[in-house]
């Protein structure tokens, strides 16, 4: 989906990307302010959170009622 956006630790940083785009999005120095704006980023969007781990495998993912395929009820 356009619009995702993935948090990811490089260089010393925290980073948000949004899908398709060549360079980070956004910089911080902790997770926390990271995630912070990477969900915001991903609301605003209209995409998928996708937040990785220190050595790049993907952590959790967060819709935020805009998944495609939500599970039958």
């Amino acid at each position: 989906m356009n619009g995702d956006v993935e948090t990811y630790h490089e260089a010393g940083q925290w980073k948000n990307k949004v899908e398709g785009n060549s360079q980070a999005s956004s910089v911080h120095e902790t997770k926390d302010d990271a995630l912070a704006a990477g969900r915001r980023m991903a609301q605003d969007h209209g995409g998928e959170h996708i937040i990785k781990n220190m050595d790049g495998t993907i952590g959790e993912k967060q819709s935020h009622g805009n998944d495609p395929y939500p599970p039958k009820g």
